[in-house]
């Protein structure tokens, strides 16, 4: 029996309850699936849910006699095998060893779904994330938000998301106009300019801007400045683009900022705006009137020398998202950039949206690396690049996936590269290879899932004390996915893989799926084959999630 098989089975008998005219609630008030958890000390059961507390006041009685109406009811459901009340009226309940094992068949025929569930289907969600300026390579400040970002797309998909995700690309502004003078200084061998890009990556632009356009140093700096911004652009871009497909980070859409101004949507975001009543004139200046949804000050929008600014682009960039269907739009900023949090909801409220329910702005926390080395490509960043050729991709990858975005975080290479227990990234990947060793092993000696044709599998026979906790992590999988995706937290997903792998070593150091030498195969040794596949399944999901590999063999 499945924690979710469980769930809609309490729903169930509490709705029977009601139809029976033994409890006083209406139907509005039974979820359709109730939240089971695993209770602290096992010795009280196997899963436990506080679902009388919650309920017993609509139902005009007290929670301990709730549950006691209900655990009778509960005991009566093939694959119950005990239901305790507890404390105030918390249930405790125990399935019998043959419905617990059942899970191990049903997440093998699940397999890349199991997992999967349907909490946030309906939602459309737009991520932004990464959003880095097109004027150099990525680095170490943009590395978290790579892989939290990218993990946070795929558990809002596993739970039933339509999840788009974008960068949006800083290819607008005065910043761009340096990028070009400082390609264009070193094309002519000339010292850095003034504010200028420094690093030996812009002279590589400069050889790639040559190859395409031989000629250009003979044309003048005003001439040759357009087409060295389009052409050094484009290079830089395709490393960043290529960077991240290196680090596993897919985006479904790269948005130009340089396309906002030359559709006219900056305007046409200021006159939608002043519609709504928001704008306003003041010094030669136009204005959003932010203090209106809490910001601390209002904000301008085109200076009074006609200049957009910044936070114009923001929101037009806002009301593009929202004009393209998006009722969600999730913002993944740097440590630096509380200050837009305000700033950006106020726009979402001007807008007529709910900055509660519309926007969200997940703020991340600087990442370290202890002995990282500066790049010597671009001069003063510690370069991504170089993390992942250095360290790994997964090592990296899961490293920034099992903490919070929200805390500080330093990373030690040193422990990053054992091959030991120590290490949590190969501490979680050794069990999925070594899963993958056992399923071969067993099938070398005989052991197969399947018996002419048919299925060998008796639950029942998962009845070893390291069975049940293993099959009771696998459980509780699918709901920390959820949770996961609701919480937008992929560390959830990380610190459970090693919850499972750790149940997986237990169980794999005390009971045999291939037999010993001259003993006869059994339907157990089938069955724990079973359980063995559904663990290497689950292990490769969550990985997955997190953009990890799962190796065969380790």
């Amino acid at each position: 029996m499945t924690p979710e098989e469980l769930s809609l089975a309490i729903s169930a008998c509490l709705k029977d309850a009601v139809a029976a005219g033994e409890i006083g609630l209406a139907a509005t008030d039974i979820p359709e699936a109730v939240r089971v958890e695993r209770p602290k000390n096992r010795e009280h059961g196997d899963w436990a849910t506080n679902i009388a507390l919650q309920l017993a006041k609509p139902a005009g009685t007290n929670p301990r006699q709730l549950a006691t109406l209900l655990s009778a009811r509960l005991a009566s459901i093939e694959g119950v095998s005990a239901v305790d009340v507890a404390g105030p009226g918390f249930l405790n309940i125990t399935v019998d060893a043959a419905a617990a094992g059942v899970l191990a068949k049903a997440i093998v025929e699940a397999g890349p779904a199991y997992g999967t569930n349907t909490a946030l289907a309906g939602r459309t969600v737009n991520m932004e994330f990464v959003s880095a300026n097109p004027t150099g390579p990525l680095h170490i400040g943009h590395t978290r938000w790579a892989a939290l970002g990218d993990s946070i797309a795929r558990v809002l998909r596993a739970s039933g998301a339509d999840v788009t995700a974008e960068y949006y690309i800083n290819d607008a502004g005065s910043q761009m106009d340096v990028f070009a003078h400082s390609v264009l200084s070193r094309l002519h061998g000339r010292g850095v300019p003034e504010g200028g890009y420094p690093g030996e990556y812009i002279a590589d632009l400069g050889h790639e801007v040559l190859t395409q356009h031989p000629d250009i140093r003979e044309l003048t700096d005003v001439a040759a400045l357009p087409v060295i911004r389009g052409a050094a652009y484009k290079a830089q871009l395709h490393d960043i683009k290529q960077t991240l497909a290196e680090f596993g980070v897919e985006f479904d859409v790269f948005f130009s900022e340089q396309e906002l101004h030359d559709a006219g949507a900056i305007a046409d975001a200021v006159a939608r705006l002043r519609e709504q009543g928001h704008v306003f004139d003041d010094g030669g200046a136009v204005w959003l009137r932010t203090t209106d949804f809490g910001d601390d000050k209002d904000r301008v929008m085109i200076r009074a020398n006609g200049e957009p600014t910044y936070f114009a682009a923001d929101a037009a960039y806002y009301l593009s998202k929202k004009d393209r269907g998006f009722t969600e739009k999730i913002y993944l900023l740097g440590a630096d950039h509380h200050g837009y949090i305000n700033r950006l909801k106020a726009i979402a409220a001007a807008a007529g949206d709910d900055p509660e329910v519309n926007i969200e702005v997940l703020i991340g926390q600087l990442v370290s690396v202890n002995g990282a080395k500066l790049s010597k490509r671009a001069g003063n960043i510690i370069e991504l690049k170089d993390l992942i050729a250095w360290l790994g991709k997964d090592a990296v990858r899961y490293s920034l996936a099992r903490f919070p975005a929200d805390s500080p975080l330093t990373l030690d290479p040193e422990l990053l590269k054992k091959h030991s227990n120590e290490n949590p990234v190969f501490y979680v990947q050794y069990a999925h290879a070594r899963s993958r060793g056992a399923a071969r092993n067993a099938v070398a000696a005989g052991v197969e899932r399947m018996v002419d044709g048919k299925e060998a599998f008796d639950a029942a026979l998962l009845d070893h004390a390291t069975e049940n906790e293993l099959l009771s992590h696998l459980g509780s999988y699918p709901s920390i996915v959820a949770k996961a995706a609701e919480l937008r937290e992929p560390h959830r997903v990380a610190r459970h893989l090693e919850v499972i792998a750790g149940a997986y070593h237990r169980w794999y150091d005390a009971c045999r799926i291939a037999p010993l030498g001259g003993e006869d195969i059994t339907d157990q040794n089938r069955t724990r084959l079973w359980l063995n596949d559904a663990t290497s399944q689950v292990l490769a999901n969550g990985l997955d999630l997190l953009g990890v590999s799962a190796p065969e063999r380790m």
